[in-house]
């Protein structure tokens, strides 16, 4: 997929031996395999039931050209239900075993990474499926202080500058 898409926009036009320009394949929907690329990116980090009948057309065709890109995708929703799902952890985990050797099965490194992370992380990850609670807030709080303190560089007073932190944000 990517290498499709780092090639030139003249590849699209193939030239014949008379040097005539040959116009793309065009497939049903009227869109190139490239724009049929490039205009999916969206529509495959959201479920299938958002899709609308132009994003599902264009994932038929997608999926039909590159079975290994449908394989992963519905892993990638797999894995977004196990989290969606109101379990206990135990239960988490059973799922989480099984969709690991879904991953294993297809063999794709990228998701191979995603299940060395999780086995590393497993006990922080399951603590999601006791409380349903992340650190969303604490990262987002932790963003505002950066944003922060790169505006207020040279400031010589820590003590002033911990108080106008507390005022704006606590």
């Amino acid at each position: 997929m990517w290498e499709l898409l780092d090639l030139p926009i003249d590849a699209d036009y193939k030239i014949n031996a008379r040097d005539k320009s040959v116009p793309p394949v065009t497939y049903s929907n009227g869109e190139t395999m490239r724009q049929i690329l490039a205009r999916s990116k969206h529509t495959l980090m959201m479920s299938q039931n958002k899709w609308t009948d132009i994003q599902r057309h264009r994932a038929n065709i997608l999926f039909k050209h590159y079975p290994i890109l449908k394989a992963a995708y519905h892993l990638a929703m797999e894995l977004r239900q196990i989290f969606n799902a109101k379990i206990s952890p135990t239960k988490a985990m059973g799922r989480m075993n099984k969709w690991y050797e879904k991953v294993m099965a297809l063999g794709n490194n990228n998701f191979r990474s995603v299940i060395k992370t999780f086995k590393n992380h497993a006990p922080t990850i399951l603590n999601y499926f006791r409380r349903r609670a992340t650190n969303a807030s604490a990262e987002a709080f932790n963003s505002k202080v950066k944003i922060f303190r790169s505006q207020m560089r040279g400031v010589r007073d820590r003590d002033f500058f911990i108080f106008r932190l507390v005022k704006l944000y606590a």
